[in-house]
């Protein structure tokens, strides 16, 4: 799937810290397959399980050589490997005691592909159609190039796993949505594809439907990969992969409530839903910090002074007593850290209501288990600093100067590894 594969570069955008934390909702595949129905794409008919008895009986129902594909918010699944077996993700069953089988291997264990953390997403649904037989494979997908500031349609000849390598032979065809896809364009996509009048006829009702759903939807992108060809000359999708604007949650809710994250995201998530900007890093450190720029300088210094940040947490200039204890709760349970970096400048946020949720936090928690510095400056800086002090919490160190600050962290982090 080529939008977390190798995205071209008219579309591929660098990613600053910032640009990471904007969420953009994506579809496990048979949500997506029930989508292109609905809009009158051809998918086969699929069957959703959650167990190898389910399996078995689908695969029975069937009667005829099946496509089981385990399902999570990754690509790369035929190329992947299993923690139970060692095959991948994508597997051909002939018979129902063949699909119970390998559904026996399948559900309830990890797999893993260059797209997944190095362990592996659990896989808990498989997605299960009859097998169709394939005479050529295409890539299509509608997304937005922001250099251009509009829509653009790829598509190429060279679809399913082999666009990850074929890149540059997608075609692009850049339009506007007041014109959508015009009569000129499709017959650029028929003399660059090679499409006869017939299967032109298919490709531009799909194209046509791609974008009312792109618009209707507020799609980021959809991709089909792979929409192919059967010998009888059929057009299906058997792959694909929407993402959806997060801005436009309040309009789509249907969609929304189908949401699924990837382990790694439930905390940016949950941070999201309470307000605060959260982004997971590499490092060991936890920042507690309020401002965008505030957080940038803090990683740096602590990057500066030999130490690595484990996130980026931004409670905001508007900071309450809740979302601080929020903060401490989401990097409490992270058990990579080996020290908290709390870099806090008063303006609207008052030094003393951050040093009172500190402190609030830790007697909630049973104390700090690992060292935590304390920044405060501006606001009632010299109160919240006198409340910590006299707080006698253990693992707490006061530090008023922000480049001192870092450097302690980083000492005490290391001493703690």
């Amino acid at each position: 799937m080529l939008c977390r594969r190798a995205i071209p570069r008219l579309v591929q955008q660098q990613h600053s810290l910032f640009r990471t934390q904007v969420r953009h909702l994506n579809l496990l595949e048979y949500h997506s397959h029930k989508l292109l129905k609905d809009f009158d794409i051809p998918v086969p008919k699929g069957y959703v399980v959650g167990s190898p008895e389910e399996a078995r009986e689908v695969v029975s129902k069937i009667n005829a050589p099946s496509v089981v594909k385990a399902q999570i918010l990754a690509g790369g699944r035929g190329k992947g490997k299993y923690e139970s077996d060692g095959q991948g993700g994508v597997r051909i069953m002939n018979s129902p005691i063949e699909a119970f089988e390998n559904a026996s291997r399948m559900i309830g264990y990890y797999l893993t592909t260059k797209q997944t953390p190095p362990g592996g997403l659990l896989v808990n649904k498989l997605y299960i159609y009859k097998a169709v037989d394939v005479a050529q494979e295409y890539y299509v997908a509608l997304t937005f190039d922001r250099d251009r500031s509009m829509p653009v349609l790829l598509i190429s000849n060279v679809g399913g796993v082999d666009i990850e390598s074929n890149a540059d032979k997608l075609e692009h065809y850049w339009f506007d949505m007041t014109h959508g896809i015009t009569s000129e364009i499709t017959a650029y996509v028929q003399a660059q594809l090679g499409f006869s009048d017939a299967e032109m006829g298919v490709i531009s009702h799909i194209l046509h439907q791609m974008l009312k759903l792109f618009k209707e939807k507020d799609a980021t992108l959809l991709e089909l990969n792979p929409l192919v060809r059967t010998p009888e000359g059929h057009f299906v999708c058997l792959d694909a992969k929407f993402t959806f604007d997060n801005s436009a949650r309040f309009r789509q809710p249907e969609i929304f409530s189908l949401e699924e994250r990837l382990p790694d995201e439930e905390e940016e998530y949950e941070a999201s839903q309470a307000g605060l900007s959260y982004v997971r890093l590499d490092g060991n450190i936890g920042n507690i910090v309020n401002g965008a720029g505030l957080a940038m300088a803090t990683n740096d210094l602590v990057s500066l002074f030999g130490g690595k940040c484990a996130n980026f947490l931004d409670v905001g200039g508007g900071a309450t007593k809740e979302s601080v204890s929020k903060a401490f709760e989401i990097l409490n349970r992270d058990s990579r850290l080996k020290g908290i970096l709390v870099n806090i400048y008063g303006g609207i946020v008052r030094c003393d209501m951050i040093a009172e949720s500190i402190i609030d936090a830790a007697a909630s928690t049973g104390g700090f288990k690992v060292p935590v510095v304390v920044r405060l400056q501006g606001t009632n800086s010299d109160k919240g600093l006198e409340m910590i002090e006299k707080s006698g919490l253990r693992n707490l160190i006061v530090e008023p100067d922000f480049e001192l600050a870092a450097e302690k962290i980083v000492a005490v982090t290391e001493k703690s590894a």
